[in-house]
């Protein structure tokens, strides 16, 4: 893996707010509280993920999502979305939504994972914060997750792929998994050849081997944070 690091507090005033470094993957999370749910929600609190791209996060200026966000963007959001739900007992956050803000400030692969693995430590820092404060009664975390992408070339396996390394596989796969090593969400990709049943079993164990080491780390965040 790439060296990842979580710098919490990162914006002056919102604690809940934290740098996610996987390698030279730059992502800011933060997360913001709302008294109000989507009108679909009949029971309980709502957890929702935006996602953006920085113009000059990447080598050639992407730009801005004026007239709308572009098919990646919602897909990202969504994903982020649906991982950090099932973190979480929604039931325990009546008529709360939390928003998850990622914007990747530089681009080097895995901009999704780094906002799923950092999305999760910037959620718990508010959710603490509104136990503390009494808006909510139980803490809603259910289970601890993170985020990894790998890909094999050449038969290979690599783990966290940086950008060049994305751009040249054969096979790429992006994993949800929570600290026990249950599945949330499983991505994969036949790019430039096919996968076997073999070959995904042998991935899901080092990116299961890699998410472990991630949980561990925000493990220790969170414990410094209080």
């Amino acid at each position: 893996m790439r060296g990842i690091t979580f710098l919490t507090g990162y914006i002056r005033d919102e604690k809940a707010s934290c740098l996610v470094k996987f390698g030279n993957t730059h992502v800011l999370v933060t997360a913001t509280a709302i008294n109000s749910v989507p009108t679909y929600v009949t029971e309980g609190g709502w957890i929702t993920a935006e996602y953006g791209m920085l113009p000059r996060s990447s080598p050639q200026r992407i730009p801005r999502e004026r007239k709308g966000i572009s098919g990646r963007s919602t897909e990202i959001q969504r994903l982020i979305g649906r991982a950090l739900r099932i973190s979480c007992d929604l039931k325990k956050l009546p008529g709360i939504t939390i928003i998850i803000d990622a914007d990747v400030l530089q681009a080097d692969g895995g901009t999704r994972t780094a906002a799923i693995t950092g999305g999760f430590i910037v959620l718990y820092i508010k959710l603490k914060e509104l136990l503390a404060n009494n808006i909510i009664e139980h803490f809603p975390i259910k289970r601890y997750i993170a985020s990894i992408s790998a890909g094999i070339k050449n038969g290979e396996i690599f783990l966290d792929l940086n950008y060049g390394e994305d751009s040249n596989v054969d096979v790429d796969l992006n994993l949800v998994m929570d600290e026990k090593g249950a599945i949330i969400e499983i991505q994969g990709t036949g790019e430039r050849d096919v996968l076997s049943e073999n070959q995904l079993i042998d991935m899901i164990k080092i990116m299961k081997n890699g998410i472990s080491k991630i949980i561990k780390i925000q493990q220790d965040v969170l414990e410094s944070n209080g």
